[in-house]
């Protein structure tokens, strides 16, 4: 298979995306539920726009010939410091036909088996119906130490009882994407979830022996809050630009956010991230890994496993060039001198 029988097939099955030669939310403005941007779509695009407005420097003379894409995660050794998003509600998100149980399932198992062959990790989602996070579950057991399950913020006891599932399951980690708090999804459900404060982080963060992330931070105060609670990674997020219209671009508070909290709290990023390059521009402004969620779905919907790893292994290939020639050798440091604000 290769990325173009992959989209293909992706634009085949898929009606929730249109599978663009540019993924940049324009083609799908106001496509919720489905994997367009809220309203006018300006958050979807200003992710992109902010990323973009960032220029790589050149330093080619370096010498770095092999630079190595490998990090460590929660003791745990990644071959790139890319890994899936949490995307969840197959049918109804990205309007694939078929039983929604069964098609849930199957994108679960093509997103993880594909992280885990590429050697990365993938978080699986949640939704109003209880099959969509134990879809997740079922994944994580059969991969343990490859799947990070992904809570709604639900009420606190049910987000305790179902991270001490994902903990039991063999989970490197749990998550809740406190960001979706006014997700239309869950309101189609009748689902209850809503904000969170410091204290339910806390709580929930003691109750299992696994590091706790928080997925939508997009502010240094909240980012340090997160870190006196007891989290152990926050992702710098605004869901994809679909749940608010008019947000900041996730490269537009990533710097201020890494200032305050790098080094003692694990920074993931997501949102317009679709190159090898990006990748290395997200680390630069003070990232620890990014998360790519719309690029996977189409992966996994196109080309199941065998897509997940072709486009990580693509974005693997890419960033390790991109390293080179800004003479980048590893990711344990990667200086902000190798970015230029061209905009």
């Amino acid at each position: 298979m290769d990325v173009k029988e992959m989209r293909d097939n992706a634009r085949k099955r898929m009606k929730g995306c249109h599978v663009c030669p540019e993924c940049n939310g324009k083609a799908c403005v106001g496509m919720i539920p489905g994997f367009g941007g809220l309203r006018t779509a300006h958050s979807f695009m200003r992710n992109v726009e902010a990323l973009q407005e960032y220029g790589l420097i050149m330093r080619s003379m370096a010498g770095v010939e092999t630079p190595d894409t490998a990090i460590e995660l929660f003791g745990k050794k990644l071959s790139l410091p890319v890994l899936i998003a949490p995307v969840g509600g197959i049918v109804l998100n990205a309007k694939v036909e078929g039983d929604p149980e069964a098609v849930e399932r199957e994108y679960d198992e093509a997103v993880t088996q594909g992280a885990m062959e590429a050697g990365t990790l993938a978080f699986t989602g949640d939704s109003g119906a209880a099959y969509m996070y134990a879809s997740g579950i079922e994944s994580c057991q059969k991969r343990r130490g490859f799947v990070i399950p992904t809570i709604k913020p639900r009420e606190d006891v049910k987000i305790i009882e179902k991270a001490k599932l994902a903990e039991a399951a063999g989970a490197p980690a749990v998550a809740s994407d406190i960001d979706a708090a006014t997700l239309i999804n869950m309101r189609i459900f009748g689902q209850p979830v809503g904000p969170k404060n410091a204290d339910s982080i806390k709580k929930i963060a003691a109750s299992v022996h696994i590091p706790f992330i928080v997925k939508g931070i997009m502010s240094p105060e909240e980012a340090i809050a997160c870190v006196d609670a007891g989290a152990k990674g926050i992702v710098v997020s605004n869901h994809g630009g679909r749940i608010l219209d008019g947000m900041a671009g996730t490269a537009d508070v990533l710097p201020e956010i890494a200032d305050a909290v790098k080094g003692r709290i694990t920074i993931f990023v997501d949102g317009g991230v679709r190159r090898g390059e990006d990748v290395l521009k997200m680390l630069a402004l003070g990232a620890d890994a990014v998360l790519i969620g719309r690029l996977a779905a189409v992966a996994a919907i196109g080309g199941g496993a065998e897509g997940v790893k072709l486009m990580l292994d693509t974005f693997k290939r890419e960033l390790s060039d991109a390293m080179m020639i800004t003479g980048t050798a590893d990711l344990k440091y990667v200086s902000r001198t190798i970015l230029k604000q061209i905009k």
